[in-house]
């Protein structure tokens, strides 16, 4: 079919729908500015979120930028498998957290983030790797989404990327400073009421003006026998069991999920997770079947760009009006990712960087507030920066993604097994690291004997991922046997298979490395650790300040 311009809305529209959006949420955030801020309530609120500011704030975290872009092009290219393996494996990875979410909360009820729990497990080494890898890792997350505002900005109005990137950094940072962690979940529910009624509209919107039904049925054709198949091969190996992978990492080590987690109600965690994995699988499965109306239409991506699919459905069958509906719920999506993104920096650098090492544990709380809104200035001019230069971020995601699927297994076993320690952490994961770069960059020919290793290597990375699953919901024997049979399972699929599929073997080998040595090592360890140590070595920053005072004028 012949392919039309993107519609774009005027220059006023335009700043008049940025300016709205972030004016309303700026004065929102206003509401709940505190004179004076807590310290705790600036991090995590005082761990004492509801229900339903917790589980909106969890989907509308979960759901950013690229998830509108990835979701249809797995649409798009795998038919109709595509957007239930992007969709579903995502909201599964949600509820994943919820039993191993209990047991951090348990170990240590006043946790700020999970580097933190690992300080007092391990000490300095284990904390920094993971403090690092989300310092990193929300870096990146932050450019994307300035990135994708600056790309949607030009795509669909007369301003320019940069303009874009400014205006989306300006306007998150606006709301985001003064009251922290607050602000952001305060903000999430506001931006998912805003999503959730534009994607309510504009995706029926949006298939009735492309044919409903009839386009289904009349264009069946056009779909090839994986595409047309809800079990197809292809979409699971190389869309369904990568993404699965990929996203029980960033469930266990990303800090802007670990923060809602330990900012909600202890009482509330297990409703609070059900309900954004629902709401998170209806709402990304829902955008990518804008994917797969696509693929029916016949549509041609413009430039070959898988990116614009959703751009170009929405210019070709929205009106003015739905058109910008569109427009803020992709700002939407961003901006509570990118705010999340801020109070996750602010968290690690002032509880983990200043808090337990530059201080030495005993912060001076007025100053801590002064690194986190630093922390967030000096994020925010950075990713305005790396955005308006549109440097190509894929290998440090792909470096990062690694990182995080390296320590899944050891931060688990570390808060479960007296075993485990510093040594164990440490080495299992720098291991893992380099060994995933080994597969992933093909730094040697996976082939022969050499990729015969990394096969069984990951064979155990898949058993450990089922296996770590089980463990979670149905404890330690249950975990055993699903990670045998899947071993049993897999270790013979998985010889002279997976060397074709290098992005699914390089993530299953950081798995399995990770965990076959923290094993091994933790196995020569004599020494057992008192976990109820954990509670009193990490306690609220409100609580170590007053201890402070009062030794001061005991004193």
């Amino acid at each position: 079919m012949q392919e039309t311009a993107f519609f774009q809305l005027s220059a006023t529209s335009a700043i008049l729908l940025l300016v709205g959006f972030y004016g309303a949420t700026f004065l929102l955030s206003l509401l709940i500015r505190e004179k004076n801020e807590n310290v705790d309530g600036f991090i995590v609120a005082n761990s004492a979120v509801g229900f339903g500011l917790s589980s909106a704030s969890m989907i509308a975290t979960w759901i950013w930028a690229a998830s509108f872009y990835a979701s249809a092009t797995s649409g798009f290219k795998y038919g109709l498998s595509g957007p239930l393996h992007y969709g579903f494996w995502g909201a599964l990875m949600i509820l994943f957290i919820y039993p191993f979410g209990k047991r951090f909360r348990q170990l240590a009820p006043k946790a700020h983030t999970l580097a933190e729990i690992l300080h007092a497990r391990h000490g300095t080494s284990s904390q920094m790797i993971m403090a690092v890898s989300n310092i990193v890792g929300s870096c990146i997350s932050l450019m994307v989404n300035f990135t994708a505002a600056g790309a949607l900005v030009s795509m669909l109005s007369p301003l320019s990327f940069i303009q874009g990137v400014l205006i989306a950094g300006l306007g998150v940072l606006s709301y985001t400073l003064w009251s922290g962690f607050r602000a952001s979940v305060m903000t999430d529910f506001a931006q998912l009421v805003a999503m959730i009624l534009a994607a309510v509209i504009i995706i029926p919107l949006i298939f009735f003006n492309a044919g409903g039904p009839d386009l289904l049925a009349a264009n069946l054709w056009r779909l090839d026998g994986e595409q047309a198949s809800f079990y197809s091969t292809k979409a699971i190996l190389e869309q369904g069991a990568p993404y699965f992978v990929a996203v029980l990492a960033y469930a266990i080590g990303n800090q802007t999920i670990a923060q809602r987690l330990f900012a909600v109600r202890e009482d509330l965690i297990k409703p609070t997770f059900l309900i954004a994995t629902i709401g998170y699988g209806a709402i990304v499965i829902g955008l990518g079947m804008l994917g797969l109306l696509a693929l029916f239409t016949g549509l041609e991506p413009i430039n070959g760009d898988m990116n614009n699919i959703i751009a170009q459905m929405v210019s070709q069958y929205l009106p003015p009006l739905g058109i910008a509906l569109f427009f803020i719920l992709v700002i939407g999506s961003l901006s509570s990712t990118a705010d999340s993104d801020l109070a996750a920096l602010s968290a690690i650098v002032m509880t983990d960087v200043y808090g337990k090492n530059l201080a030495k544990g005993r912060p001076d709380p007025r100053r801590m507030l002064w690194w986190g809104r630093a922390t967030m200035v000096i994020a925010t001019l950075l990713g305005v920066i790396f955005a308006s230069l549109q440097f190509d971020i894929l290998v440090m995601l792909v470096f990062v993604g690694a990182l995080w699927g390296a320590i899944v297994f050891p931060v688990i076993a570390s808060c479960y097994w007296d075993r485990v320690d510093n040594r164990a952490f440490v080495w299992s994961v720098l291991l893992a690291v380099l060994l995933f770069s080994v597969v992933r960059f093909e730094w040697v020919a996976i082939e022969g004997v050499v990729a015969v290793f990394f096969e069984a290597c990951a064979a155990v990375g898949g058993a450990v991922v089922l296996g770590l699953m089980t463990f979670g919901f149905f404890g330690r024997r249950a975990a055993l046997a699903v990670g045998a049979l899947a071993l049993a399972i897999m270790l013979p699929f998985s010889i002279g298979t997976l060397r074709e599929y290098i992005v699914l073997l390089s993530s299953l080998t950081a798995y399995g490395v990770s965990t076959m040595v923290c094993v091994a090592l933790s196995l020569r360890n004599q020494e057992r650790f008192d976990f109820t140590v954990l509670a009193t070595r990490v306690t609220s920053f409100q609580h170590e300040q007053s201890a402070i005072k009062g030794e001061v004028v005991c004193g």
